[in-house]
């Protein structure tokens, strides 16, 4: 379709155009705009403007997808860029995360115990990211120390991500039993796959490779009635489960 001929797909890019410099936005945009108008359009709109304009959860994580794609370091970037300007608790925390979800716990540990300050020192939900950052950089006795802390002091805390960490920490230590007892109670409600693809690895590892199997073919055949972008979203763990699955 053409307006006064030009296509259409042009003057969408040239409004995209115009937004992204309007907005600040990094200069290879334009570049992706004016290269390919139409794709670049979609791309454009998909992870910048329609979540600017807060459209519903579902484009907002999409166009997060689209933006961790074309540029992977952006947030470890800006995280840095903010706690240069500003080392304040919420700057703290958008850096160790940005740390966590880059591979490097080791460095996000530091940064979370920076957070754990002044009406910040006790907070249920940094401690246990904090709990996550030791588990991921192989210090399961502190996070398992850390997490009985927490819900000494908060029995009414609930969250399936710390009780995961908590469960990963307890079986880093090599406390089977306690493992096995935190794991059947997490594969039971906690969401999305991971639960049980770690689980299935750990009974691997045990030898417990009938119950591995098991536990990884029940879960496998109820994750094909996933729908396919879920699917895609848990194919880390389901890779998992299907290794499992095998090596029984």
């Amino acid at each position: 379709m053409h307006f006064f001929g030009i296509g259409i797909h042009i003057l969408v890019a040239v409004f995209f155009a115009i937004h992204a410099v309007r907005t600040n936005q990094p200069l290879y945009w334009l570049l992706i705009l004016f290269l390919f108008p139409l794709l670049g359009s979609i791309v454009y709109g998909v992870a910048i403007w329609l979540p600017e304009i807060r459209q519903h959860r579902g484009v907002r994580r999409a166009g997060s997808a689209v933006r961790r794609i074309l540029d992977p370091a952006r947030e470890l970037r800006e995280a840095n860029e903010a706690i240069a300007r500003s080392p304040s608790v919420g700057n703290q925390l958008r850096l160790a995360d940005a740390l966590l979800d880059a591979g490097r716990p080791a460095e996000a540990v530091p940064h979370y115990r920076l957070a754990l300050q002044g009406l910040y020192a006790r907070d249920p939900d940094i401690q246990a990211r904090l709990a996550r950052a030791l588990v991921d950089s192989s210090q399961p006795k502190e996070a398992r120390e850390l997490l009985d802390r927490l819900i000494a002091d908060n029995p009414d805390f609930r969250s399936p991500s710390a009780h995961l960490t908590y469960a990963r920490a307890v079986a880093d230590c090599d406390d089977r039993a306690r493992a096995h007892e935190e794991f059947g109670v997490l594969v039971e409600y906690y969401p999305g796959l991971e639960a049980r693809a770690r689980y299935a690895t750990l009974l691997h590892e045990w030898g417990e490779t009938a119950r591995a199997q098991q536990l990884a073919a029940d879960t496998l055949r109820d994750a094909r009635q996933l729908p396919a972008h879920t699917r895609e979203n848990e194919r880390q763990w389901l890779a998992l489960l299907q290794k499992a699955d095998r090596a029984g």
